[in-house]
């Protein structure tokens, strides 16, 4: 399904002419924590947020406040972890979608674009789930893709879950393989393990155990 087909283009931008109390009544009725904008000309011009309008006073028009319109949106080609990523950007749940010409067209809800992410194979397909760190100069997507392929897996969703000025943390879902020897291949190749396999934690701390016991001998 094309994403956008999600556009859902149920209500209109509110005229930037239109009373700061029409405003307010449409947060009352709906559960949007941003309504859309236009200016005379019916084009999209931004949008008011829920905690501005409530201090606004009632009786005047939108334009007083034009100072308050935050701008932003999607287009209707903008792919759905970008919307995901302008959602979170400016806390949001509606993002308005513009077309090449920048007209208005409607807007995606962020619970529709939460459910595409929760129905891709990241989560819908079994496998293991691994959190490793390296350099941010020193890793790469196509030395991981060797990594876990090489050890007979499949990466099923990969992304950047944290990134410092030297650091990069990035969370695979690995499928059709046990996970441990991808672990250990890792490691050889100086990547930290963040979070792994519950089986390799177990084979460490048998190592753990083993290493004592050969000190513990040898004394």
């Amino acid at each position: 399904m094309k994403l956008s087909e999600y556009i859902i283009n149920d209500i209109k931008p509110l005229d930037i002419e239109s009373k700061v109390s029409d405003l307010q009544l449409l947060f009352n009725q709906l559960t949007f924590s941003h309504i859309p904008v236009s200016d005379e000309n019916n084009a999209f011009i931004g949008s008011f947020s829920e905690a501005d309008a409530y201090c606004f006073e009632k009786t005047k028009s939108l334009t007083e406040y034009k100072y308050s319109i935050e701008g932003f949106f999607v287009q209707d080609t903008t792919l759905w972890l970008d919307v995901l990523e302008a959602f979170a950007k400016n806390s949001t749940n509606i993002m308005p979608v513009l077309n090449d010409k920048n007209e208005y067209l409607g807007y995606y809800e962020l619970n529709d674009i939460i459910s595409l992410f929760s129905d891709s194979p990241f989560f819908t397909e079994s496998g293991g789930v691994l959190v490793i760190e390296k350099g941010t100069n020193d890793y790469s997507f196509s030395e991981i893709s060797q990594i876990v392929e090489s050890n007979g897996g499949k990466i099923l969703g990969a992304f950047i879950s944290r990134m410092s000025s030297d650091l990069a943390q990035i969370t695979l879902k690995i499928g059709q393989t046990d996970i441990t020897d991808v672990i250990q291949t890792f490691r050889r190749y100086s990547y930290n393990i963040v979070s792994g396999h519950e089986q390799d934690g177990y084979i460490e701390t048998l190592k753990e155990r083993s290493d004592y016991l050969k000190k513990y001998l040898n004394i």
